[in-house]
């Protein structure tokens, strides 16, 4: 007698779930087979979004997963969250469609399939309070880089005037250089007369140079490109600023901290810092002092939280967070051995942030820059700035998960322990060899 073979299946753990396939112009939505209409398509409108949200409610669904397509999925997963659904936003490289004919109807009812067995797992989105600040970081971020186009528009017109300013002058976007382009557009051809728009600190023989550098081959056509990329590098200049104010009145409106009409801004070390006093609102925020870390500034801790949120209880541990972050090895082990243990190319633009205060690092003197240059001999500037910018990271968690301050070790103490550990290893290995360490 044979015996009858039996098929394993995976066990619906939602069986009220919904997969839906998102596009710029068509969305397909998928439910229970049970249904006698089990997928639909919907319009990109957002009365067709509200549609969706009542069909789902007919067809009593209360868990939804959809691809995280572009920007599509925002205005859907908005309308969805509202209505009460629990929406699951997942990487779209985490769904596999089985093979054959690949369509949008397919995809919607494999991603279905996969969210009933609870196979797909969500990916990070922030609340209310962070979703705006993150908003308006990224924009912050867009203005920045669209004024430094035009700053490099202005050294190319000058360069085509023949005008070597940006050689003798360390940046064009300060005092002295603005002055002279100004003057440069209003018609001012002297060399003698523009020089004289430098501030009075320069040197009398930097001076000498500065007028050599300013004898220019005039063509009105440079001049109008020159003043074009003026105008507009000011008026992105502007838009920052306006930026700053409503980034400002949203964390003010989070803590309730009304704005001094005295307060006095300092001056800024980097003209792409923060416009406005942000460290007092930032340890009202986050319960501690965030900018005290190496490497980070007020704008700085400002981007991380708007990526990352203030509840860091959605990373276990810190080897969570920095996982998350690409900030850790993605090690892949076949066998007891470990096949390849490279940081994954994906972008995250919180793990990038952490990885310019690295950067930065590496010009202070403290003991994160001598475990930087440790790091760098070894494995190079690369390896150097990840695994430096993982140490600012860890910093981070612990302070925000457990609200304490930071605490620097100082260099001889982080010196001495490490030659303690060097120590410790060296005789660990002279033991395995059957040799012993004397006269230490």
């Amino acid at each position: 007698m044979k015996k009858e073979k039996t098929t394993k299946a995976f066990p619906i753990i939602y069986p009220n779930a919904a997969g839906i396939d998102i596009s710029s112009k068509e969305h397909y939505v998928a439910v229970n087979p049970k249904n006698k209409e089990p997928i639909r398509s919907f319009g990109c409108f957002t009365e067709n979004l509200k549609e969706i949200a009542m069909w789902l409610k007919q067809c009593k669904v209360n868990t939804v997963a959809m691809e995280a397509t572009g920007i599509y999925w925002v205005s859907l997963f908005l309308i969805l969250e509202q209505e009460g659904f629990d929406v699951v936003l997942v990487n779209a490289k985490h769904v596999k469609n089985v093979r054959g004919k690949k369509t949008d109807m397919s995809d919607a009812e494999w991603i279905r399939q996969l969210h009933s067995c609870g196979l797909l797992s969500a990916s990070f989105q922030p609340d209310a309070f962070t979703r705006k600040l993150r908003t308006y970081m990224r924009h912050r971020k867009n203005l920045i880089e669209m004024a430094a186009t035009h700053i490099r528009m202005m050294h190319k017109a000058l360069e085509q005037l023949n005008i070597k300013l940006q050689h003798v002058i360390t940046d064009i976007t300060g005092k002295s250089g603005q002055d002279i382009i100004q003057a440069i557009i209003l018609g001012e051809q002297n060399p003698e007369k523009l020089a004289s728009f430098c501030d009075g600190r320069i040197r009398a023989n930097k001076k000498e140079m500065i007028i050599k550098s300013l004898e220019g081959i005039w063509k009105e056509e440079h001049i109008f490109e020159l003043e074009q990329s003026f105008s507009l590098y000011h008026f992105y200049q502007r838009k920052i600023k306006e930026c700053d104010a409503q980034i400002e009145q949203h964390l003010r409106d989070k803590t309730g901290i009304p704005k001094d009409p005295n307060e006095k801004l300092k001056v800024q070390s980097n003209k792409n810092n923060i416009n406005f006093q942000a460290k007092e609102i930032l340890k009202q925020i986050t319960g501690t002092d965030l900018p005290e870390i190496f490497g980070i500034t007020e704008s700085n801790a400002l981007e991380i939280i708007s990526e990352i949120g203030l509840n860091m209880k959605k990373w276990p541990t810190e080897k969570h967070f920095t996982s998350w972050l690409n900030l850790a090895p993605n090690n892949k082990i076949s066998g007891g051995r470990i096949l390849s243990s490279r940081i994954p190319k994906k972008k995250n633009i919180a793990g990038q942030v952490f990885k310019m205060a690295a950067f930065s690092v590496q010009r202070s003197e403290n003991w994160l820059a001598v475990f930087f240059h440790r790091i760098k001999v070894k494995k190079g500037t690369a390896k150097a700035v990840v695994a430096t910018a993982r140490k600012i990271a860890v910093i981070f968690y612990k302070m925000m998960q457990d609200k304490v301050l930071f605490t620097p070790i100082p260099i001889e103490k982080y010196n001495e322990v490490f030659k303690d550990n060097q120590i410790k290893r060296l005789k660990r290995q002279a033991q395995k060899l059957g040799y012993q360490i004397i006269g230490e």
